[in-house]
């Protein structure tokens, strides 16, 4: 006896193959939807993980900051303080540049030469007098030029003949005189600079004082 299936096989494969797809389909997209959520999470994680990171850093930096600012701020009041220095140790220095100055002009000054103003703007100084003659000018610029470890640079500014009023000894007025009236620039040297040929740095004595040369009668 023969059997016939009369049922729609064809269907019901089409129907089971359908079946499948979509089973493997969902499967498919469970799994991917695995995958993506656990990578997700890892790199929830990760971010986490550098955003402390970032801010442990974060942190340290503004301690950091806040270090450099106390160093910068040292670091101005130690140079304040070495500007304090300096300025004590230069007033310390100069106090006795005035008395080098005025005993170098004394010793250095030649014979008929009359000093009679003297003016010191930092270490330049000005210095104004009489001559009897051009050549006692000359040998006071080459005086403080090469003979004075205090002064150096000297310019002769400006020189012109006056007729001056002389006096004798008892200071009754005498017959007039042509002299020359002069100004010239020199430069003081500083204390550390001011070395002497034999290596030494000259001190003036103490309580050396001012005085001018006066013009010594021909």
């Amino acid at each position: 006896m023969i059997l016939i299936n009369l049922l729609p096989h064809r269907e019901e494969k089409r129907r089971r193959r359908k079946q499948a797809f979509f089973a493997a389909l969902g499967l498919s997209a469970v799994a991917g939807a695995l995958v993506v959520g656990g990578w997700y999470t890892v790199l929830q994680q990760l971010i986490s993980n550098q955003q402390e990171r970032n801010a442990y850093l974060t942190a340290e930096i503004k301690k950091l900051d806040e270090q450099i600012k106390d160093i910068a701020t040292l670091r101005a009041e130690i140079d304040a303080l070495k500007a304090r220095q300096r300025a004590v140790e230069d007033l310390q220095t100069d106090r006795n540049m005035p008395v080098h100055l005025l005993n170098e002009l004394v010793k250095q000054t030649p014979e008929g030469v009359y000093l009679s103003n003297i003016k010191q703007t930092g270490q330049t100084v000005t210095v104004t007098g009489v001559a009897q003659t051009n050549e006692r000018v000359s040998e006071l610029l080459r005086n403080t030029a090469y003979n004075s470890p205090w002064l150096e640079r000297p310019e002769l500014v400006e020189i012109k003949a006056a007729n001056v009023q002389a006096a004798d000894k008892r200071g009754r007025e005498a017959e007039q005189r042509r002299l020359f009236e002069f100004s010239m620039r020199v430069s003081l040297k500083r204390p550390q600079d001011a070395v002497a040929k034999d290596g030494d740095v000259p001190v003036a004595p103490p309580g050396t004082g001012a005085r001018a040369v006066p013009a010594k009668q021909s």
